[in-house]
């Protein structure tokens, strides 16, 4: 069924609550020109394991940047489709699922539980007038009643602020693609005297329940039941995303083989940002060897203005994926991930 309301919500952070009790949420009051919201971010599970996954990315680069920093306050309903804000933690290429980790929401001591790493950043966020914060995930309200925590009129929101597909249990009907939930903050430069002093930031948390699987219908967004690598051995580690002249049959994506046996990647599959496909030729890869394959430009295209790129397996499998910024891109340099 997917989501009903999904989309990103920016506004200014001025409270917050850690979670707690029976089914916490981590409660931060938002604020727009004229509308107050609550964002509720799970910190606990309700299925086995408690702990949820997370990923701190304190220097979040991504080419959808690009779109939010242009993004007015308020709430803005997304379509779950590819190139369009939406999130994907599968197929967006935003971080590497295998640097999350699993974590409690309440540890005695400092710094050492999921309330704690996400109050950290509400904190800042609260303390910087001119920070933004961006909420992706389900809008409910405007509702009849108080906001129970916060008690602004009427009740307003953001929630499932975490991974939403691969589901198990009650909540597979929440399952689809393009409409993960996340959290991000935009810390703007700091200059004196003309001169900066503290550069601009991004900082991005992404929330996943272990009782999720990370490959999924790229229609329905159900679990597939495949398990992932837990190694993959072919890995993307450059491309030419702008070349000199005419980028059409010119721009190459830079393949590498891990393992120490040969791969065979025939009928493998570069795709680009809009899920275009292009199919690797007759290619054996032997072990530690690079191989440079070139786009035709009839099928995947690397814009200059950001992109992501992924490698597919012949049963359209990710394998690897990454991105890459518009300032990136520069005219017939090669990007290194």
């Amino acid at each position: 069924m997917s989501l009903k309301k999904y989309g990103v919500l920016k506004g200014k952070a001025i409270n917050k609550i850690i979670g707690q009790g029976s089914s916490p949420h981590y409660e931060v009051h938002l604020i727009d020109n004229t509308t107050d919201y609550r964002i509720a971010i799970n910190v606990k599970s309700a299925l086995a394991p408690s702990e949820l996954l997370y990923l701190i990315v304190d220097d979040f680069q991504h080419p959808i940047l690009a779109k939010l920093s242009t993004l007015a306050t308020g709430f803005t309903a997304l379509q779950s489709v590819p190139n369009a804000m939406a999130l994907d933690f599968i197929r967006g290429n935003l971080f590497d699922a295998k640097l999350m980790r699993p974590l409690p929401h309440n540890v005695p001591g400092p710094d050492n539980d999921l309330n704690e790493k996400i109050d950290a950043y509400v904190q800042r966020a609260i303390g910087d007038e001119r920070a933004s914060v961006y909420a992706f995930g389900e809008r409910w309200g405007p509702e009849t009643v108080k906001d129970q925590y916060f008690g602004f009129l009427p009740g307003n929101g953001i929630h499932d602020i975490h991974m939403n597909q691969g589901n198990s249990g009650k909540f597979v009907g929440d399952d689809g693609v393009w409409q993960d939930g996340g959290l991000l903050f935009h810390f703007p430069s700091v200059a004196s005297a003309g001169v900066e002093t503290v550069a601009e930031k991004w900082v991005a948390i992404f929330l996943a329940f272990q009782s999720q699987c990370w490959h999924t219908d790229d229609q329905t967004g159900h679990c597939l039941g495949i398990i992932p690598p837990t190694n993959p051995s072919i890995k993307i580690v450059a491309a030419l995303v702008n070349p000199e002249g005419d980028d059409v049959g010119h721009e190459t994506v830079t393949l590498i083989n891990l393992a120490p046996t040969v791969v065979d990647l025939s009928g493998w599959f570069i795709a680009d940002k809009n899920k275009n496909r292009s199919v690797i030729g007759n290619l054996l890869l032997n072990a530690g060897v690079t191989a440079v394959v070139k786009l035709d430009g009839k099928g995947a295209q690397l814009g200059n203005s950001g992109g992501i790129i992924t490698l597919l397996n012949p049963k359209g499998i990710k394998q690897d994926g990454v991105s890459y910024t518009k300032e990136q891109a520069l005219s017939g340099w090669t990007v290194l991930f």
